[in-house]
């Protein structure tokens, strides 16, 4: 019988510790190895050291193990009662944040490993392939001044994207500069480009965010991302109520749990799980089905490394009613080269790998050099 004889974990960093890390700078990478030589790869985008922690954790009570503990002997086909032993046995140190996010990265090495075990793509086991390929928006981190976006945007088009999403950086700093830069993005891009940004909860309130938007409106933006905290679901609801924009969130809750009250009381126009948080596949494909109860659409969060890439097409191309990627721009070699076989952009699409499993090969000269633990 297959059965887990290690969860192997690995922590890569670019810049040196102490010093600032950005978005796609770092990655910790879990390696799921069997008694059959089957090794399952997954990954999540959190903090790297934490999830070391909380796999390799020893036991402490019936409700306080760490997830590597909990997991060597079993079968790794057994992927849902395996999702849920880690959940309930390590529900002290767990159950939402940080704990999901580890489980995240574990549950998507057991998807890679049945799907290795069965010679088939992921998006089999899932219920079969909807779609050959999925439309990708490029996601970038906007520079400081609005001509330098300006550039920005055009060489993405030119690379042939049809949407674009910018958040981080200085943008939700200062009301004058947000509208600077994006009124030069949408400039650049024409007034019928399907444009989006990030907040990363940098507008806070409601209040705000109305204000923003208001000021906003001419730009004709498509989504207004996560301008408020996602604890404030009154806030979203009234957001919701009050502008035109779409407005998105969900990328830093966990479980179906988080996900059924964020639907229920902020009312989202648009939910955004991410496959390497939310609780890996195993979760996700029960948000999307949520997301279809309630009528809302779901595009993923992504913005992490290749294996996100790959674990999030993999969702998406199993999901009948959401056909949109985030496709990160990073410049972070962690991000361009860890995946050797990453999954490419071509003229608006990335196509679904049909290899076994997630069908993606690591590039072990890549984690030595910047593997940190």
């Amino acid at each position: 019988m297959l059965k887990i004889t290690d969860v192997e974990v690995i922590c890569l960093r670019v810049p040196k510790i102490g010093t600032r890390c950005v978005w796609g700078e770092d990655a910790v990478v879990v390696k799921v190895h069997t008694n059959k030589g089957i090794v399952g790869i997954g990954e999540s985008d959190s903090s790297p050291l934490v999830v070391k922690s909380i796999i390799e954790t020893p036991n402490s009570n019936l409700a306080c193990f760490g997830l590597k503990e909990i997991l060597i002997g079993e079968n790794p086909l057994d992927i849902e009662r395996l999702w849920n032993k880690m959940y309930e046995m390590s529900n002290y140190l767990g159950r939402r944040g940080a704990g999901i996010h580890a489980i995240s990265a574990i549950d998507i090495a057991l998807w890679d490993i049945a799907g290795k075990y069965q010679n088939k793509p992921v998006y089999e086991l899932l219920g079969g392939k909807k779609r050959d390929k999925i439309r990708a928006y490029g996601t970038f981190i906007p520079a400081d001044t609005p001509n330098e976006n300006k550039k920005i945007v055009r060489e993405l088009i030119n690379k042939g994207f049809t949407s674009l999403k910018f958040g981080g950086g200085i943008l939700g700093d200062d009301e004058k500069t947000d509208y600077e830069i994006i009124k030069a993005v949408r400039e650049e891009a024409g007034q019928d480009f399907e444009l989006q940004i990030d907040l990363a909860a940098k507008w806070k309130t409601p209040e705000h965010t109305l204000k923003m938007a208001k000021l906003l409106e001419e730009f004709n933006l498509n989504w207004i991302e996560e301008p408020i905290g996602s604890d404030d679901l009154i806030g979203y609801k009234n957001l919701g109520d009050s502008i035109k924009p779409m407005i998105a969130g969900g990328e830093t809750l966990t479980t179906v749990f988080e996900f059924v009250q964020f639907l229920e009381i902020a009312k989202p126009d648009l939910v955004q799980p991410d496959v390497t948080r939310c609780g890996g596949i195993t979760e996700s494909m029960k948000i999307y089905e949520l997301s279809k109860e309630y009528g809302v659409k779901l595009v993923p969060h992504g913005f992490s490394t290749g294996i996100l890439i790959a674990a999030t097409a993999h969702f998406l191309a199993a999901c009948e009613t959401t056909d949109l990627i985030e496709y990160s721009q990073s410049d972070s070699p962690i991000y361009n080269h860890l995946v050797k076989n990453k999954i490419e952009f071509e003229n608006g699409f990335i196509k679904v790998p049909d290899s076994p499993g997630l069908g993606i090969e690591l590039d072990e000269e890549i984690i030595e050099k910047y593997r940190i633990f």
